[in-house]
């Protein structure tokens, strides 16, 4: 089973011009990640940039697709990280969430959002199934 673990973002982390972390978060960080990859668990991890540096594509019931610039959206709708996980459950997974690092520092409040992803087994068998798995054996 794999789970996102999402970094929601805040207003401080949006008006950042660069990388520039808290030492001791970024420390904290690095040696909880350094534990999922000694469990065999971790599958990647990043940090995104600032969300008036992407866009969004909107689909219109036309069809034609849209593009918007950032920021498109409150922080608190936005993804400042990701980190993906590979569990054997629901429960491990919500355990290693658990241990997550306050993303913010110590004393800071922080949402941290734990999703499943669908895995190709869900789906009903079919050609498109079996040409999304051939394409992710690739």
């Amino acid at each position: 089973m794999r789970f996102m673990i999402i970094v929601r973002s805040v207003p401080e982390f949006e008006a950042m011009e660069g990388p520039d972390p808290d030492p001791a978060v970024f420390e904290s960080m690095l040696h909880f990640h350094e534990e999922l990859a000694r469990a065999g668990v971790l599958l990647d991890c990043s940090g995104l940039h600032p969300g008036r540096q992407g866009w969004c594509v909107h689909h219109g019931a036309q069809g034609t697709p849209r593009i918007v610039d950032g920021p498109y959206a409150e922080a608190k709708e936005l993804i400042a990280g990701y980190t993906l996980i590979q569990a054997r459950s629901r429960e491990e997974a919500i355990e290693w969430s658990r241990r997550f690092p306050n993303p913010m520092g110590l004393g800071r409040t922080a949402v941290v959002e734990v999703r499943q992803l669908f895995d190709l087994d869900e789906f009903q068998p079919g050609p498109a199934v079996d040409r999304f798995r051939r394409l992710m054996q690739a």
